[in-house]
């Protein structure tokens, strides 16, 4: 198969695994879409511990979401109550797509200064998924 066809086909492929995220609505389909963009899978402590590391800044999820994000949290810097995380103690977390596309974006950027990976996305969503009542 000539390189552009096999090029063409890789970014097919992306744009769909894209569109499936962006279409989920659980937080399971959500981790699937994540770990086949990521192409590997989601691992719950490589989340945990990404959830608790500094990254660089001066921020890391757990500033404002706490280290066990089964409780409401509050922003670091402007102290806005913020709901639970995990999805077992907030069913509303991970159901919108769009909003967790949007907050994933958000919050990457202020404790990476990056956008989050695919596979980083998986490890983190795949941790709060273990954390039950």
């Amino acid at each position: 198969m000539p390189h552009f066809l096999k090029r063409s086909a890789a970014v097919l492929m992306l744009s769909l695994l894209a569109a499936a995220a962006a279409q989920a609505d659980t937080p399971e389909q959500l981790l699937a879409g994540y770990s086949a963009q990521a192409g590997v899978p989601a691992s719950p402590q490589r989340g945990q511990q990404f959830f608790n590391r500094n990254h660089g800044q001066s921020w890391q999820c757990a500033s404002c979401h706490g280290a066990l994000p089964t409780q409401a949290g509050q922003h670091a810097a402007t102290a806005k109550p913020i709901q639970p995380l995990a999805p077992a103690f907030n069913p509303a977390r991970f159901s919108d797509a769009a909003k967790v596309e949007k907050w994933f974006g958000r919050n990457c950027k202020d404790v990476l200064a990056r956008a989050c990976t695919p596979g980083e996305k998986a490890d983190v969503l795949s941790w709060l998924l273990t954390l039950k009542p």
